[in-house]
């Protein structure tokens, strides 16, 4: 049993409201009887298209935004709709799915640079802003190195299995050779390999304070600089957001307060405790989730919808998500495949 079933509606009513959401996606502007009178199939009347839509506000599905006769869909009756177009499960259109593929096909670039461009790809097939979001990784080590920067700096590059890189810049005791960099290397290279952070910075730290690390003086202070760069056992990149596009959403806003609680939406998704909340939010279950509206207190009066869609590693483990945040009215029917499709992309690339 449907929706609309369960609120009584008929069969006509719901083919009012669908005509009606379908056309408030496409403008987002309130829907009048007239307008629906010319999309309609069958031959109603305006008078007969009002008493239906007399029936679904009482519903609950639509209201008045203004004191004219056009009405808008509330959360609720968005939801529905959305819901539907879930179960039906629109394909993505060709040409987004090669753009798409056009990013994802790209080698020779890292995971940071990967979601950049996907992110900016998606921001510019939805006309609408893109996000990505990504956990803290706490993925098993895979490579160490120093790169020589010049006479007394390096770059100290972290490799960790799930393609995640981490670089940071260190500076050097004058006279450091380039063979010490490599002796350093190769030392931490043979302890981390297979550890997560926490074990590997243990083992080498737990080798050095009982003198068991064949390493000479210059070689084991570059050790010691390297471990210290992650103290603690656990990465310094915390959990972090990605927006792409914020001037589609803001370009779409055209009050002035409406423009204030848009930026302020923007201030509170930068918050590391908003980022993990909608990170845990987006993982619960498989596949697709839309947030409308209040359905997610972060988007509560700011007019704003987000389609959202975990990607995985190849244990499954939900490593990030990609979505698109736009107007309540976005295109649905095409964001909702093309998120989907999107995060399915990265997942292969990953795995």
């Amino acid at each position: 049993m449907n929706d609309a079933t369960l609120l009584g509606l008929k069969p006509r009513a719901l083919e009012i409201f669908n005509a009606l959401v379908t056309a408030y996606l496409g403008s987002g502007q309130p829907i009048g009887s007239k307008t629906l009178a010319q999309r309609l199939r069958h031959d109603l009347s305006p008078a007969s298209i009002r008493s239906n839509m007399s029936d679904l506000e009482q519903a609950g599905l639509l209201y008045a935004p203004h004191t004219s006769a056009g009405r808008v869909p509330t959360e609720t009756g968005l939801r529905m709709f959305v819901d539907g177009l879930m179960e039906y499960r629109p394909d993505l259109v060709t040409e987004d799915r090669m753009s798409i593929d056009g990013e994802c096909a790209v080698r020779g670039v890292s995971v940071d640079e990967l979601l950049e461009k996907t992110s900016r790809t998606l921001s510019g097939l939805s006309r609408c802003a893109s996000l990505v979001l990504s956990p803290a990784s706490n993925a098993e080590l895979q490579h160490f190195e120093f790169v020589p920067l010049g006479e007394n700096r390096a770059l100290a590059v972290l490799v960790r299995m799930d393609g995640k890189v981490e670089n940071r810049l260190i500076d050097l005791p004058p006279g450091v050779p380039q063979s010490a960099l490599v002796r350093a290397s190769n030392y931490m290279n043979a302890r981390l390999s297979g550890r997560d952070l926490a074990a590997a910075t243990g083992v080498i730290r737990t080798e050095i304070a009982v003198q068991r690390a064949e390493l000479d003086e210059v070689s084991q202070r570059l050790v010691e600089a390297g471990v210290g760069l992650w103290a603690g056992g656990s990465s310094s990149e915390d959990a972090v957001l990605v927006m792409r596009g914020q001037s589609n959403l803001l370009d779409d806003i055209q009050a002035g307060e409406e423009l204030d609680t848009i930026r302020q939406l923007f201030d509170e998704l930068e918050a590391r405790e908003n980022v993990l909340r909608l990170l845990d939010a987006t993982t619960e279950g498989d596949g697709v989730k839309i947030f409308i509206g209040a359905e997610n207190k972060l988007f509560v009066n700011t007019g704003c919808s987000l389609v959202i869609a975990p990607y995985h590693d190849t244990k499954q483990n939900v490593i990030g998500a990609i979505g698109v945040l736009g107007p309540r009215h976005m295109n649905y029917a095409r964001i909702i495949p093309m998120v989907d499709y999107t995060s399915r992309a990265i997942a292969a690339v990953l795995t």
